[in-house]
């Protein structure tokens, strides 16, 4: 499920089964690797809707969290602690982060046992349509055990 008015009365009706919130985290920037930051939240993008589709029903894939290049990882992390707390209050007992940009590799830590999900960004834009489909399924074969294994531990 998404986080969009359609989704979320079937949310409301399935609370009990939907344990795992879907966070794609996003850095933004101007500057000269502008491009190749654009080609990560493509990316990242497609991979957490395709994750979704997936695990329907298990998942709810919120907005992205979105940051600026320039921003401190000390003031990413509390901000992203503070949506972890809300998540956590609403009864989510998996909070998934989903990110193509490896500083995050670096305060994973940090981050309050949420489980952290990276995966180096592909350039979308270089494969043709038809064979995106094969290239997230790829992608997300090599996430699922790491969900498996998310589920099965104790809350």
């Amino acid at each position: 499920m998404r986080f969009r008015a359609a989704d979320i009365d079937t949310y409301l009706k399935a609370a009990d089964y939907v344990d795992t919130a879907l966070i794609p985290l996003m850095k933004t920037t101007w500057a000269t690797e502008a491009k190749t930051v654009t080609q990560a939240v493509e990316f990242t993008a497609q991979l957490a809707d395709e994750m979704e589709r997936q695990f329907h029903g298990r998942i709810m894939q919120f907005p992205a969290f979105t940051y600026a290049q320039s921003e401190p990882m000390a003031s990413r992390i509390d901000r992203l602690l503070g949506w972890a707390a809300d998540l956590k209050a609403a009864s989510f007992s998996h909070i998934c982060l989903l990110t193509a940009d490896g500083e995050w590799k670096t305060a994973e830590k940090e981050l309050d046992g949420m489980a952290l999900f990276f995966v180096p960004a592909l350039p979308l834009e270089f494969v043709e349509a038809k064979h995106r489909k094969e290239v997230m399924d790829g992608q997300l074969k090599q996430l699922i055990p790491l969900l498996s294994q998310l589920w099965q531990q104790k809350v």
